[in-house]
């Protein structure tokens, strides 16, 4: 006997979908946001704040530098503002 009402799997996909396309914008922007304060934290030793976690992050370099040179135009800054990384 088969039915030809959508597989559950289905009705939650669209139920998803209806209650992101609101919120997508908004959840975008946060997690931009969030990206922006993690890339500030893991470079902030090299901008001149206090990084306690400095030793730590400092391995993240190499996998986060190619985000690196988006972050700062986004924070209005029009070069690179680390000596040691020429992105510009």
């Amino acid at each position: 006997m088969t039915s030809k009402l959508p597989s559950f799997k289905r009705i939650i996909q669209l139920y998803d979908e209806i209650i992101s396309v609101n919120h997508k914008s908004e959840v975008i922007r946060e997690l931009r946001d969030e990206d922006d304060l993690f890339l500030l934290l893991v470079y902030s030793d090299m901008l001149g704040i206090p990084n306690p976690a400095f030793y730590y992050t400092l391995e993240l370099y190499p996998y986060i530098l190619e985000k690196f040179h988006n972050w700062h135009l986004r924070m209005g800054m029009e070069k690179s503002p680390l000596s040691g990384f020429r992105c510009c």
